[in-house]
């Protein structure tokens, strides 16, 4: 329906239209002079205007009814996700229970192009004051500084410009926020940004308000630019929801759609509070339009979609204004106030144009008092309603959204007339802020007319109602859009167990929902609207430039490439001849010397030499080199490109990808390919950080050869080397980023709460099934090692160092723990998707409670536990031995300890070869001391296997039978007594030989 469905009135409208108006006209709507400059009121009672008589005639024309915009997939994965979310009222395994804490408010970001005055800021601090009073947490992004900056800092929300880098990439933290709204096409850089890896699965709101993309949609096909097509659809593919003001723009965007469309209707109109600066003067509009000062402009609306009975219904309106010409008699001086009718619609073509005058010729409207105007956007909008005297919605269609255009005809306090339909008596009242009439009967519309309009003026009745609409559209639908953004954002977003729960949408204020927030916008100096579709248009065509030059460059990259390559394939093959050609010549000359002969055992010796110093010889690049000899080398494990800004650069730091795929550089160590365990996407998200623990540990000679060795979250703020080379604390772990400091514990909870907080209740109960598990404990012990609140804080965060040796230790320790925790959660996690750690379907199930296991460790194995502040780099020890006496755990944290169970687990996994799913073998090596003697007694039975091999052989050539002698050997005679010349036949004989 979007599409223009009128090209067929280029033959119709001078044939078809001439036949049926005269017969439809004078069979159902007959009037005996249609010339006449006076009718009266008794012809107006013989009008039987019946539109369902009118249909039936009519049948082959489309009229929209099925123009309907409903998201059925998108409402019906709300509720399924609102049904599978309700888990705090569920059993896990009988007995656990998850619950919310409620520590912080849930964070929303808004993300903004620009602070430019407009509609959408509007729409948005209304939605973000509601918010707030709800219990939301707001911060604000934008790409541009404008004057609504301080519009955000009154109503309590912090603003951010954000500086884009030249490839346009924006660097922000996503993963510190619930939620994300963005607005406008405009801030496409934004989402951009959020199509890598971590920050791909973070619920996204992104709210259109503009239709030219999809205007621009049909030249880029034409245009063949099917790859900017493809990047813009990669976008809207990412957004969890594409929020649309109305249900026509859905439709505009059809060839984007991938099934996220959403309409929350409800905009603050702009020509409500419109600055008249931008406005163009009534009097040049009228002179432009052909229209006098003192003309009466009647503007007829219509729907913002196109169907082929469109032109019907324009004909009942302009049938039905007739009598309306009595009001405005023609002098013979030209001078008279006119009648002029103007019809706005979306047609661009041209033909309706056409079609429009024929049908008002037909009526016998005097010439150029009907015509039509094509409307592209806004501006045109606002210029066509301000020189307006009354305003007619001439479409009978159903729609589900009131009409933009009567909210801004309301706005200018032009008086309406619309057909009663049930979405627009949901907002107008007959004879108050609007008029009404019923779409079956059309003689109504008459009626009123004659009631507005006296002496070519509108009547003072008119006048009021008008003033009264404007009042009515300058706060319509607020309702709607503060309660419909409010329900789809606790649709979308699932908090974790630290978060509070907002409340209900029905407990938003009353005074949020009673006006759009326009009071904030009054103080502002530059309240000037700007006009936002030239911008977009702007914006849009450099994302084409900036598209078509990157593809120029791919373009002219590959052709440099491919001489540069064609010149060194052409080197190197010569190189090779030449290589090829002298070990020809040498293997020539070889064949014709003696060489010395060598024993099997020198040559074997030889060729492992080679390929050892092969091996050996491999380069290194300049930060392994620089690495070398470093006390310390800190590891910062990563999952996809969206971290690659907040990782460090230097020596001192490492890359660790968690993934092959999204491997930074060269340098940076490849996980999955140290521990085939992370390839599993299963376990790489449920072990997060862990994962690149037990990568770096298995065979660490590898890659690490420092005495200490940290890790440090990409998101940690730490930036300074720290000062451990002393080992002033001997063997400690040393943190720097503290548990009382971390924005999920405002209220500074202790240990255990903190852990619970963050897994819906469970960290407890799930610390000591795995303990019991880990140490073969039966029966009903719940006891958990003791971490008391001393006053001194903990590590979070996956950010420490601690001598290479303990790491390995406490890797050791880890292996075990996990183990235990994945035979309790991996069954119904892995078939579900939930877990008793989480209040919602969550990948990273296990990471929340692994974060806090090194302090477990550190602390009951009797280790210094020492805080490095990470902007002065002082250095503060926590939880001093000396308060720790008699509540560690030492005897079973200690080493002797793990590594009889670690041995006891590798002999089992070496040995027995269990069938059981058993995670424990897949975390790293498998060692224990009796694998020395399983390989030496391989290679003694080896051994006397070739032993034996070599005796049969020999055996079997001993046994073998002798052949006999098939002639008898002839001595020839001596060379002295053999004359070759005088015999050539035995001369060649004994050359032969």
């Amino acid at each position: 329906m979007v599409f223009k469905k009128l090209d067929y009135l280029q033959w119709v409208s001078a044939v078809a239209v001439f036949f049926l108006f005269m017969f439809v006209f004078q069979m159902l709507l007959p009037l005996s002079t249609l010339e006449q400059k006076h009718i009266n009121n008794n012809n107006i009672n013989n009008l039987e205007g019946d539109l369902k008589s009118l249909f039936q005639v009519i049948s082959g024309l489309d009229f929209g009814e099925g123009v309907k915009f409903e998201p059925t997939k998108l409402l019906l994965k709300f509720q399924g996700d609102s049904n599978n979310n309700n888990v705090e009222n569920l059993l896990f395994g009988g007995s656990r229970k998850v619950e919310r804490f409620g520590l912080r408010k849930p964070q929303l970001a808004f993300v903004f192009a620009d602070l430019l005055v407009d509609p959408q800021q509007v729409l948005m601090v209304s939605v973000a004051a509601a918010l707030r009073a709800i219990g939301y947490e707001i911060e604000v992004y934008s790409l541009e500084d404008g004057p609504v900056h301080a519009v955000w800092k009154n109503v309590g929300v912090p603003v951010n410009i954000v500086e884009v880098s030249g490839d346009t990439k924006i660097i922000i933290d996503w993963l510190n926020y619930d939620g994300i709204l963005v607005n406008s096409l405009e801030a496409k850089d934004a989402i951009s940004g959020l199509l890598q890896e971590p920050f791909k699965s973070l619920p996204l709101i992104w709210t259109i308000h503009e239709k030219t993309l999809a205007t621009l949609h049909k030249s880029y096909v034409s245009d063949g630019q099917f790859q900017l097509i493809n990047d813009w659809k990669t976008v809207f593919n990412r957004a969890t929801v594409v929020v649309f003001p109305n249900h026509v723009l859905p439709m505009y965007y059809a060839a984007f759609d991938a099934g996220n469309y959403f309409v929350i209707p409800g905009s603050p109109s702009e020509a409500c509070k419109l600055d008249n600066s931008i406005i163009v003067q009534e009097e040049s509009l009228r002179v432009r339009m052909n229209v006098r000062a003192h003309d009466f402009v009647i503007a007829i609306t219509g729907s913002q979609f196109l169907y082929k009975g469109l032109w019907v219904e324009h004909a009942l309106v302009l049938r039905a204004l007739l009598p309306l010409l009595a009001e405005f008699p023609v002098d013979d001086d030209g001078l008279s106030q006119r009648l002029r009718i103007i019809i706005l619609s979306q047609d661009l073509t041209g033909n309706y144009s056409a079609a429009i005058e024929e049908i008002a010729l037909n009526l016998k409207y005097p010439r150029g008092t009907v015509s039509h105007a094509a409307i592209d956007d806004d501006g045109d909008v606002y210029n066509l309603l301000s020189i307006a005297d009354l305003v007619i919605h001439g479409s009978f269609l159903e729609e589900q959204s009131f009409p933009d255009i009567l909210i801004k005809a309301m706005c200018f306090e032009k008086p309406i007339i619309a057909p009663d339909l049930p979405i627009i008596k949901k907002y107008i009242d007959d004879k108050v802020n609007g008029y009404l009439f019923p779409k079956e009967n059309i003689k109504v519309l008459t009626q009123i007319m004659l009631q507005l309009v006296s002496k070519g003026k509108l009547s003072s009745l008119a006048r009021n109602i008008a003033s009264t609409g404007k009042h009515t559209a300058t706060n319509m639908m607020v309702v709607e859009a503060v309660e419909g953004y409010a329900s789809l954002i606790q649709n979308v977003v699932n908090l974790p167990s630290e978060v509070a729960s907002p409340r209900a949408v029905s407990e938003i204020p009353s005074n949020f929902k009673a006006e759009w927030q326009w009071r904030f916008f009054e103080a502002v100096a530059d309240s000037t609207y700007v006009n936002k579709t030239k911008r977009i248009y702007q914006f849009l065509n450099k994302v084409e430039y900036r598209w078509k030059h990157n593809v120029k460059e791919s373009f002219a990259d590959i052709s440099a490439d491919d001489t540069f390559l064609y010149s060194i394939w052409q080197e190197e093959r010569s190189i090779q001849t030449a290589i090829a050609k002298k070990r020809r010549e040498d293997g020539e000359v070889r064949d014709r010397s003696e060489q010395p002969r060598g024993r099997w055992e020198d040559v074997y010796r030889s060729a492992k030499r080679a390929e050892r110093s092969k091996n050996a010889l491999h380069e290194r690049d300049d930060g392994e080199l620089e690495r070398t000899g470093q006390p310390l080398c800190i590891y910062e494990p990563y999952f996809g490109q969206g971290a690659w800004p907040f990782l460090h650069q230097g020596s001192l730091y490492r890359g660790l990808g968690l993934s092959t795929k999204g491997r930074r550089s060269r340098d940076d160590i490849d996980a999955p390919s140290r521990l085939p365990l992370l390839s599993i996407p299963y376990y790489r998200d449920a072990l997060g950080d862990f994962g690149a623990f037990f990568a770096t540990a298995n065979r660490v000679d590898r890659i690490h050869k420092n005495a200490w060795i940290g890790f440090s979250s990409w998101r940690a703020t730490a930036k300074k080397a720290y000062d451990i080379q002393a080992r002033r604390h001997g063997d400690a772990l040393y943190f720097w980023v503290r548990m009382d400091k971390d924005p999920r514990n405002p209220m500074q909870h202790d240990f255990w709460t903190f852990c619970d907080a963050i897994n819906a209740g469970n960290c407890r109960s799930a610390f000591s099934e795995a303990l019991k598990k880990m140490y073969g404990v039966r029966g009903n012990l719940t006891s958990l090692p003791p971490m008391p609140a001393d006053g001194d804080s903990w590590s979070v965060m996956h950010s420490w160092s601690m001598p290479t040796k303990s790491f390995l230790e406490f890797v050791m320790f880890s292996r075990m723990f996990v183990d235990a925790l994945d035979a309790q959660v991996y069954e119904e996690h892995h078939q579900s998707g939930f877990c008793y750690l989480s209040l919602s379907k969550d990948k990273q199930c296990y990471s929340r409670v692994l974060e806090l296991l090194v302090n477990v460790w550190a602390y009951h194995s009797a280790r210094r536990m020492v805080y490095i502040d990470p902007t002065t780099g002082t250095l503060e020890e926590q939880h001093n031995f000396k308060s720790r006496r008699g509540k560690m755990w030492i005897k079973w944290f200690s080493y002797k300890t793990l590594k009889t169970m670690d041995e006891d687990l590798a002999e089992e996994a070496d040995s027995d070869h269990p069938k059981r799913r058993w995670l424990w073998p897949s975390t790293g090596e498998v060692f224990w001391p009796g694998m020395y003697e399983k390989e030496r007694n391989q290679m003694r039975q080896q051994k006397q296997k070739r032993k034996q091999k070599s005796k049969d052989r020999i055996r079997r050539i001993k046994n073998r039978s002798q052949q006999k002698a098939l002639g008898t050997y002839v001595k020839p005679p001596p060379d002295n007594e053999t004359d070759y010349t005088s015999n050539p036949v035995l001369e060649a004989t004994m050359i032969l030989r």
